[in-house]
């Protein structure tokens, strides 16, 4: 049965997408059946895998609207045998005006990712840098939230909106939503900054912050130029490292949760 994780922060250029598509890469390479779902109308994590806005007929807007179930919309094999995605158009920034008179409308990607539980190891869900429908869709779905926290000046100052959010998910839709973890991005040692912004999200979330972090890294921004996940891009890079031992972080917390 898959754990469910969406990957969330409504600030932008945090890592997010990034975080999405090579800890899905690193679970999968790591033999680990994984499910990456796009739920970001710019479609960064589709692209990122290397799915080209041509090869898509059915996407996260057709499964959130109904239209289709997400086995219907699955690219499946993507780039690793274990990896299979469920892509994201920017049709989908049109579901938060098309959902609001619906039935349900909190639980669409809940009931569909309910489906395929039992197919994967872990869902992961990129969710877009906002705090509206979609992402209380893809929050009502997951078992657990997954932050990134670039180590940059106000990086927690948006934090408090997002864990709003969460505790509003919990009380209405999702009661079971739980913060797996907080995952440091744009680390560099060198700085200052870097240090502290480190030492006061360990102070404040504790053990639920991820030992490994993911440094700033030129080859981790190149690669989904190249419709690649760093572990294929270039594996020996400090980026690629870091994502598999985030990745071997995860399996282990998950492994010692289920015991």
């Amino acid at each position: 049965m898959a754990r469910v994780i969406a990957i969330a922060n409504q600030k932008g250029g945090v890592g997010k997408t990034t975080t999405a598509v090579n800890l899905a890469a690193s679970l999968a390479a790591a033999e680990q059946r994984t499910l990456l779902i796009d739920g970001d109308p710019q479609g960064n994590a589709t692209s990122g895998v290397g799915i080209s806005a041509d090869g898509i007929d059915r996407s996260v807007y057709h499964v959130l609207l109904g239209e289709s179930n997400i086995e219907g919309a699955t690219h499946r094999g993507v780039q690793f045998p274990l990896l299979d995605v469920v892509p994201a158009t920017p049709d989908l920034a049109g579901a938060e005006v098309e959902l609001v008179d619906r039935p349900e409308r909190e639980r669409q990607m809940r009931k569909a990712v309910d489906a395929v539980r039992d197919q994967y190891d872990y869902v992961l869900i990129d969710c877009p840098p906002s705090l509206g429908l979609i992402t209380i869709n893809m929050l009502a779905a997951a078992d657990a939230l997954l932050i990134p926290l670039q180590c940059e000046y106000y990086a927690l100052e948006g934090l408090s909106q997002l864990l709003n959010t969460v505790h509003l998910v919990q009380r209405s839709v999702n009661e079971a939503l739980t913060i797996d973890g907080v995952l440091l991005t744009m680390y560099d040692a060198r700085l200052n900054l870097s240090r502290q912004v480190a030492a006061d999200a360990r102070e404040y979330f504790g053990a639920q912050v991820f030992k490994n972090v993911v440094p700033r890294n030129v080859r981790l921004a190149e690669a989904p130029s190249f419709g690649k996940p760093i572990i294929l891009y270039d594996i020996a890079s400090i980026g690629a490292q870091s994502y598999m031992s985030v990745a071997e972080e995860l399996i282990t917390r998950t492994n010692n949760r289920s015991k």
